[in-house]
């Protein structure tokens, strides 16, 4: 790409928004992701008797369900933010990459 082009795809209101909400997305995902691994530790940190109660009198306590129940959300807000960015932004992006390549 030229400089010129460069410069007018900066200045593209579609590019702008295309940066824009993207960034936006992924705060919003980066905040909610945030919430709940600082949640689990601040639950560590001050209510250890919870997270030490075993399930049905066995020896697994409840932080581990708890545990396995955070990576799943991990990987669940992964794929929200994966199928989002499919859907949305990579047809943006294509779209001006097309147009701006030439």
């Amino acid at each position: 790409m030229s400089k010129i082009d460069v410069n007018k795809l900066v200045h593209d209101p579609r590019y702008q928004k295309l940066v824009g909400s993207r960034k936006k997305y992924s705060w919003i995902m980066t905040i909610i992701m945030l919430s709940v691994y600082f949640g689990y530790i601040a639950l560590v940190a001050f209510n250890k008797e919870f997270l030490a109660q075993p399930i049905a009198g066995g020896v697994t306590t409840i932080s581990i369900p708890i545990g396995i129940g955070m990576i799943l959300f991990t990987v669940a807000i992964t794929g929200i933010y994966v199928r989002k960015s499919n859907k949305d932004f990579d047809i943006l992006n294509d779209e001006l990459v097309k147009e701006y390549k030439q």
